[in-house]
């Protein structure tokens, strides 16, 4: 049912670079750029994450209780991209780790412009 998620950025050649490197963690690259927005996805099948500069040119802000999940096979991958994150200048929300009773297990972090994004594998 969805098709893409955006978030916004007030640096956009800054977020390009740092989604292509943190995807490339778990092997998915960018499928498409235009002059203010980028997608990612494994295939133009799938649910792409997108970032853009603002259409209205106002400043772009995270979301408060915005949070965009990123469904991933391993726990190994769940730890890989957080580390990735942080080492590409975002920031913790959440090492990596079981939560709940369920099974899932995930990480979280901020991109760099405030964004919360979390890395899981389902229970």
């Amino acid at each position: 049912m969805i098709g893409y998620v955006t978030l916004g950025t007030n640096d956009f050649e800054r977020a390009i670079g740092f989604y292509d490197e943190l995807f490339a963690t778990v092997g998915v690259k960018r499928l498409w750029t235009t002059e203010s927005m980028a997608a990612w996805a494994r295939s133009r099948e799938e649910t792409a994450l997108t970032v853009t500069a603002p259409f209205d040119k106002n400043a772009a802000t995270a979301g408060n209780g915005t949070m965009i999940a990123l469904k991933l096979e391993s726990r190994e991958l769940v730890a890989a991209v957080h580390a990735k994150a942080i080492e590409l200048g975002g920031t913790d929300e959440g090492a990596p780790g079981p939560r709940g009773e369920h099974g899932f297990y995930g990480a979280y972090f901020r991109d760099l412009d405030g964004n919360k994004l979390n890395a899981y594998v389902p229970g």
